[in-house]
Formats: C-alpha cells, sequence, structure tokens
C-alpha cells in the first residue's frame, strides 16, 4: 500500500495528493483536462506552505511536493498502483466509464476507491470484475485539513479491502468511519441534513435570523461538537450518563420535532438567506473567506494536536 493514484486533480484530488504525499507516500495524479494534474502541481505547493506554517507538516513543502507526479495517461498512473482514489464528476455514467477503465488498468490487488460523496459503491461496481475491489472513501472538504473519511462498501466489497483502506487512512492521517450498509448521503451528509433542514425551518418561520442561526453553532454546539460528537456530549451533560440524559429530556425532545414537517426550500426561502449572508459577506469576498476557513480549519487542527499531545 505504498503508491497511490489520483484519478481527477480538482479540489478533492489534490487534497488526497496531499494527504497521502505528506505521509511519505508516492503519488501519481492524471486527469482527463489537459495540463490539469500539471496545473494542481502548483496549487499544491502554494496549499504545502500554507499546511507547513501552521504547523501540519514537519517536513520542508518541496520535499512533499516532489513525491507527487503528473500522469500522462490513466494506465500511466495506474501502472504498479496500490490504492486508487478517484475523484470524477458526481454523474453515474462517468463513474462507471471510469471504473470501467481502472478495473482493466490496475493491478488485481489494487484497491478502487471514489470520493463520491452521493453515489453507492454498489452503483458504479456491479458487473465489474474486480468488483470486490471497490469501495467508497467519501471525504470532507477540504480532505487534507479536516480527517474525517467515510468508508463505504458495496455488499461484495471483499472485508480485507476494507480492513486494508481503513488501514490505510489511519496510516497518513485520517479518520476513517464505516458506513456498515449502504445508505444514501452516508452518515456525515445526513447528519448536516438534518441539522440544515431545521435551520433553514427556523428561519423560514421568522424564529430568529440567518446570522444568529450561524452563531448559536460556531458559538455553542460547535465549541463542543469540535472535540466530542453528539453521543458523547449528552453522556457527560447527565449525571448518570445516557440513561439518564434520556429520561430527563428524550420525551421533550421528542414532543419539540414530532409535528415538524419539513419542505423543500421554495425560491422566496432560499432568497431571504442569501440576502441575509450577503449582508453579512458580500459576493466577492466569497474566495477570500474561503481561504480563511482553510486557515481556521488548519489553527484548529494543529491545536487539536497539540492538547492531544498534552493529555
Amino acid at each position: 500500500m505504498e503508491k497511490i493514484a489520483i484519478i481527477g486533480t480538482g479540489l478533492i484530488g489534490r487534497a488526497w495528493a496531499m494527504v497521502f504525499a505528506r505521509a511519505g507516500h508516492t503519488v501519481k495524479m492524471w486527469d482527463n483536462e489537459p495540463d490539469a494534474a500539471t496545473q494542481a502541481l502548483t496549487l499544491i505547493e502554494q496549499a504545502l506552505r500554507e499546511q507547513k506554517r501552521f504547523g501540519l507538516i514537519a517536513e520542508e513543502p518541496q520535499t512533499v511536493r516532489a513525491r507527487i507526479t503528473a500522469a500522462a495517461t490513466l494506465k500511466e498512473a495506474l501502472f504498479e498502483a496500490d490504492y486508487v482514489q478517484e475523484n470524477t464528476a458526481e454523474r453515474i455514467d462517468i463513474k462507471k466509464q471510469v471504473y470501467a477503465q481502472m478495473d482493466a488498468a490496475a493491478k488485481p490487488e489494487c484497491i478502487l476507491a471514489s470520493s463520491t460523496s452521493t453515489i453507492p459503491a454498489s452503483v458504479f461496481s456491479e458487473g465489474l470484475a474486480g468488483r470486490h475491489r471497490c469501495i467508497v472513501a467519501h471525504p470532507v472538504n477540504p480532505p487534507h485539513v479536516v480527517p474525517v473519511v467515510e468508508l463505504s462498501p458495496a455488499p461484495w466489497t471483499a472485508p480485507d479491502v476494507v480492513a486494508r483502506s481503513r488501514a490505510l487512512h489511519e496510516k497518513v492521517g485520517q479518520v476513517p468511519i464505516l458506513v456498515k450498509k449502504e445508505i444514501e448521503g452516508f452518515i456525515l451528509n445526513r447528519l448536516q441534513a438534518a441539522l440544515l433542514m431545521e435551520a433553514w425551518r427556523l428561519v423560514k418561520e421568522d424564529y430568529c435570523s440567518v446570522e444568529d442561526l450561524d452563531k448559536t453553532i460556531k458559538d455553542g454546539l460547535g465549541l463542543r461538537w469540535s472535540f466530542m460528537g453528539p453521543f458523547e456530549t449528552i453522556d457527560l451533560n447527565a449525571p448518570g450518563g445516557i440513561t439518564d440524559y434520556a429520561g430527563r429530556y428524550g420525551g421533550a425532545m421528542y414532543d419539540s420535532m414530532n409535528s415538524v414537517r419539513y419542505e423543500p426550500w421554495d425560491a422566496a426561502l432560499i432568497g431571504k438567506i442569501e440576502a441575509e449572508r450577503r449582508k453579512v459577506m458580500p459576493q466577492e469576498q466569497h474566495a477570500e473567506r474561503e481561504a480563511w476557513r482553510d486557515r481556521r480549519l488548519m489553527a484548529l487542527i494543529a491545536h487539536k494536536r497539540g492538547m492531544a499531545d498534552r493529555e
């Protein structure tokens, strides 16, 4: 599991290349757009300098960058690869086409993983001779900063492929979790969807503003959730743990949500939330704010690592 291939060199593909290269792996990247992989190398070097500044890599950026090369063809990228991370468009037809090509080109023991956030592995791997080695490894954007990875096998994915994928991601510093059976949206996106549906409803029905809703998460729930999950949070919020918490608050929580019916976000609601967001942050500042987000995330990860070393 030493040689890595990255198929698709957009934002997610570039991030994956850095994840594996900074852990010492050699990485070959390929993209069907001419010169995209070569151009990605420049962006990767810039991002590695940022990571060095925040203490997220110990080596010099150019040392990590030297492990990453651009391949002229998909076949060249997959030559002798032990693990492939595919990052192509979220379209079933494209996934099927790319996976057929990868299955034909990769050596038999090579794992074929996808970064898809919406398509189950069974959809694009069914019918392949090597379908047993196909798996979803869904990251969170940006994966070179946010470490969780959702491993979602198809019903026919070999247990050894799941185990080797988990071991690899743990080795490179990611935090893999197992989606035990296929479900639309995997785990993280479903949790995010549940929170977002309620957030949009609260704004729609004028219980609070968009800005105050965001403050509730970033200055409230988000602080706890940055180092504890929801089950650990409630376990520690009642003296008797989970059973005590459920006894105290379970009924009230059920009652508060039982009558809620969520509806699609219509144009009026989308316009309302868009307008409130633009008052807080004009659209022309969007790219600048994205970069700010990544810096804050890097600082948070550096802090968490430092605190873990002290405990």
